[in-house]
């Protein structure tokens, strides 16, 4: 029909809500009732049942018509959002009553968010700014669509809290548990990571630049840093740790090991990708070794160091808190994520496991923030 353009997220999701309407109860109260008698206080989705099936249906209509991309995405995104908060907020204190129109309904939420991202993703944006904020915003709410789909799903079934503890759980352990959380971060990241980083990498780039200019050292240390790559970091770390001591020292060497040899085969491999014509060409202007290595050669090597730093960014942390399980004080993101698995308190270790994927990210992206303003010239960056 002209002036429609249906997408199947939007008629799928419509479908399910009809579905989840027809069905009838999304959750079973008295099954609480009868074992706690005051829970029908706060019966679940009192007067609200309806409205949700009505934000899903209306949401779902509103993308059907040939609306700009912006407006579909703000009515999907306000659709999908307030339905999801309601769902969520009516299961409360009768996790593990849901029934099949519960998640009938979270599944049409989740097919109107998928349809939001979607029509973000179709936005051509012509400024610069609005570009970025499109390219930040769609991750975003692709991150927070996982997160509501967790605290829907482990109330909704009633998973066990020792299994899978829902988001708002272990958001609420973060923000109790933050001076026990920067202890941590400062013992794991601000030692181990970044000085066994910096020395790691440091050390593999300058090995590599001699394994470049001498033949020998560069025909030895590339089979070792093959072997080196593979042996299992459990192995490592306890050594290290027998010769280090138990403090940072002894992770700060296991990083060392993990980030030298990626950091080594990637420098050697990027210097060796500039062309013959262009050595040839730095050869008729007389220039040496040095000369060439720091106006040609680094500058072509550029996006493998970085691509290696990128890839240390992550090998640092992982060995760093790898290491904190063979011996540590008592305080590092190792050593509180294996100390609070014996307690069985698990919201806990997944504070520690969430602190330590946001700094593994904020790493990451530090480190490809400087790729781009230091490799601007190089086409991969230019086509982005």
């Amino acid at each position: 029909m002209k002036g429609l353009k249906p997408s199947w997220q939007a008629v799928l999701a419509i479908v399910l809500c009809l579905v989840a309407a027809a069905l009838g109860a999304i959750s079973a109260p008295e099954a609480v009732a009868s074992a706690q008698p005051t829970a029908t206080i706060n019966y679940p989705y009192m007067g609200t049942k309806a409205l949700m099936y009505g934000i899903v249906i209306a949401a779902g209509l509103l993308s059907m018509l040939a609306l700009a991309p912006a407006l579909e995405a703000l009515a999907l995104f306000v659709g999908s959002s307030m339905a999801a908060f309601l769902l969520v907020r009516g299961i409360a204190g009768f996790e593990g009553t849901a029934l099949a129109p519960y998640f009938l309904v979270l599944a049409a939420a989740w097919l109107l968010g998928w349809r939001c991202v979607a029509a973000l993703s179709s936005m051509k944006p012509s400024q610069r700014w609005m570009s970025t904020a499109l390219k930040l915003a769609i991750p975003a709410l692709f991150g927070a669509w996982i997160l509501v789909l967790w605290e829907a799903i482990t109330r909704g079934a009633g998973i066990p809290f020792i299994l899978l503890p829902p988001p708002s759980s272990v958001g609420a352990r973060i923000v109790n548990s933050l001076p026990v959380l920067w202890a941590d971060v400062n013992q794991t990241i601000f030692r181990s990571v970044l000085i066994g980083y910096v020395l790691g990498c440091g050390s593999g780039f300058v090995a590599a630049i001699l394994a470049d200019r001498f033949v020998f050292l560069r025909r030895g240390l590339i089979p070792i840093g093959n072997m080196v790559s593979a042996l299992p970091i459990i192995g490592v770390a306890p050594i290290m740790v027998m010769w280090f001591g138990f403090d940072w020292h002894s992770k700060a060497a296991v990083v060392i090991i993990m980030t030298f040899f990626p950091m080594l085969v990637n420098t050697v491999a990027g210097l060796a990708a500039s062309g013959h014509m262009e050595r040839d060409l730095m050869r008729t202007y007389a220039s040496n070794y040095w000369q060439t290595l720091a106006k040609l050669r680094l500058p072509a090597a550029a996006p493998f160091i970085f691509n290696a730093l990128k890839i240390n960014s992550t090998l640092a942390l992982i060995g760093a808190i790898v290491a904190e399980f063979f011996g540590t004080p008592v305080v590092g993101m190792g050593f509180r994520i294996s100390t609070e698995v014996g307690r069985m308190n698990v919201d806990m270790v997944w504070a520690e496991i969430a602190v330590a994927a946001l700094a593994g990210s904020v790493f990451y992206g530090v480190v490809a923030l400087i790729e781009r303003a230091a490799t601007f010239w190089h086409p991969s960056v230019r086509g982005g």
